[in-house]
């Protein structure tokens, strides 16, 4: 036999007419490239995240789609001071939000009460509310850091195993 004939070549799209993948990294692209988000704005890093949805930096060409219900939304931005008083309303969205659901927390005051954090009505960490995927620093965090943020959540997802075997 000849060393040609030993080595065969992965099937492709262009020769074969079909591709080989795994059902976990379709589930997975498929996950991460069809985001529907829900934004939870309560201070001046909402103004960041519209900067970011807007025309400049277009989070739509990473599939980042707005929802406005969060029974239609996989991913929840909470941007802003997270007062006790708004605490329970962040929770009862988080969950009526389907699964599997996502959490980028951005800025100082939602990572961790921000300059704020003393206050006897300010939560320290929205963190302490629901679980949180992606934390995106700054006061408030730019438009960049945001996306940054966006590219890490959807990396994220297509690393995580959805069958087990």
């Amino acid at each position: 036999m000849h060393a040609e004939s030993e080595f065969t070549p992965a099937p492709t799209l262009e020769r074969d007419g079909f591709v080989l993948a795994r059902l976990d990294d379709l589930v997975q692209a498929a996950r991460a490239g069809s985001l529907y988000y829900l934004s939870f704005g309560l201070a001046c890093c909402a103004v960041e995240m519209m900067h970011a949805a807007a025309s400049r930096y277009d989070m739509d060409r990473f599939s980042m789609i707005p929802r406005g219900s969060p029974r239609q939304a996989d991913l929840i931005f909470i941007s802003g001071t997270l007062t006790n008083k708004m605490a329970r309303a962040l929770r009862r969205v988080y969950d009526q939000m389907a699964e599997p659901r996502y959490v980028i927390s951005m800025g100082s005051c939602a990572n961790g009460g921000g300059y704020y954090h003393h206050s006897y009505s300010v939560v320290r960490g929205c963190d302490r509310i629901i679980p949180v995927d992606i934390y995106v620093p700054g006061c408030p965090p730019t438009a960049e850091a945001l996306l940054y943020g966006i590219l890490q959540l959807q990396r994220k997802i297509r690393d995580k195993r959805v069958f087990s075997r």
